[in-house]
């Protein structure tokens, strides 16, 4: 995306985080923030919600670096007047303020297009831009795990409390669904000289991600099946515990294919034979016990054991990594899934957005300071250095 520029009025992580992949890509990503509050991401991780990192703020490293910021007061006059002279060289504004917002700052879509006809207005909501909470706030907390469905499909039937979905969970799924949308349309502006409207919600993004259990809930009435481990259908498609206390989990779909190659990694030949477990259908009728089977079997062994034994195991299965696991695993190393930025020589790393081309790593910079670019950009489009003077004078920009 070498040559697209996007300007982005938008805070927090879901719609952020789409300049942050377009920004991967190669794109001009210029971060549009208030001049004295900024991205109010960026006090979150000195507001004690999250244990020291060692002065990094990776909430906003991780959504927002590669772009440059710019401190703009749109709700200003000569701000306002600023940022549409951004909008002019601008082939993407990014945003995800409410519409009553973008229709007190004169930013909606005609607003945008009334100075560049044929810029990509791209726009994430919570729940979608028509219907009666189409002007409500949203969160991926609550539009997308919570009222998408998911909690309610993860949580087991017995638990207590809901299941709490990750920091950013859906923010980042719809973020980089939101890029997507916006290479679409790019492409489909290069086609056809048409200019589109890209709308993405967390609540839409969570139907995609659960869409199987969405649509058998309608051809059924039930949800999709919440069995516990020890009434697994097909044995091999289950997490066992280890010696350790860890977990390995079995993906092996097709049953009959995979199970004398498996009952042979993992020391149990007389398996095989056995007649209560010689078929996927006997396996099924005896699954109880076949379950237990397994569960003494892998108990006998660590997870470093079973990484050894099942190395060359035909069918598929994975140790149940944590997060801090995942950042050292060979496959992460070897693909380049993390890259390496420098902050005035405090070096850490963040993960790189997972679509590669030519099998190449993003070269990733951090994320702006508040305002670092400000005198930079607007100097670029066209401004004098008496104009920033008048700007900053106004406290239309930093």
């Amino acid at each position: 995306m070498d040559g697209i520029r996007v300007v982005e009025v938008a805070q927090w992580w879901f719609v952020p985080s789409a300049g942050a992949v377009l920004a991967d890509w190669g794109a001009d990503v210029i971060k549009v923030e208030h001049p004295v509050t900024g991205d109010p991401q960026r006090g979150l991780v000195t507001s004690g919600y999250f244990p020291d990192t060692g002065g990094v703020n990776f909430m906003m490293e991780q959504s927002n670096r590669g772009k440059r910021s710019v401190g703009i007061d749109i709700g200003n006059p000569g701000g306002r007047e600023t940022l549409m002279k951004l909008v002019e060289t601008a082939d993407v504004f990014l945003t995800n303020f409410l519409t009553p917002a973008r229709t007190r700052l004169r930013i909606d879509v005609d607003d945008i297009r009334a100075i560049n006809p044929k810029i990509i207005y791209a726009i994430g909501h919570g729940q979608g831009r028509r219907g009666p909470d189409a002007d409500k706030g949203g969160y991926d907390a609550a539009s997308f795990w919570s009222r998408g469905g998911i909690a309610h499909a993860l949580t087991p039937p017995d638990a207590k409390t809901p299941i709490m979905q990750r920091a950013a969970f859906g923010d980042s799924i719809g973020g980089m669904t939101t890029a997507g949308g916006v290479a679409g349309a790019l492409f489909h502006r290069e086609r056809t000289g048409e200019a589109t409207v890209v709308d993405v919600s967390l609540l839409g993004t969570a139907m995609w991600v659960v869409a199987p259990d969405i649509v058998m809930s309608m051809l059924t009435d039930k949800g999709m099946p919440k069995t516990n481990r020890y009434e697994a259908p097909n044995p091999i498609v289950n997490s066992y515990p280890t010696k350790d206390g860890r977990w390995v989990f079995l993906s092996m779909l097709q049953p009959d294919r995979y199970w004398a190659d498996f009952c042979k990694h993992i020391g149990r030949p007389d398996l095989i034979t056995d007649e209560r477990y010689k078929d996927g259908i006997s396996r099924y009728q005896n699954r109880q016990a076949c379950v237990a089977e397994l569960d003494a079997v892998f108990a006998a062994k660590t997870l470093a054991e079973w990484r050894v034994a099942l190395q060359d195991v035909e069918g598929v299965w994975a140790p149940m990594q944590s997060t801090r696991e995942v950042s050292d695993d060979v496959q992460a190393l070897a693909n380049g899934y993390l890259s390496d930025v420098d902050r005035d020589g405090t070096r850490f790393r963040l993960v790189a957005s997972p679509v590669q081309f030519d099998e190449a790593t993003p070269g990733l910079t951090p994320a702006p300071e508040m305002g670092q670019h400000t005198e930079e950009v607007l100097l670029s489009i066209g401004l004098a250095w008496e104009d920033l003077a008048a700007l900053k004078e106004s406290g239309a920009i930093s």
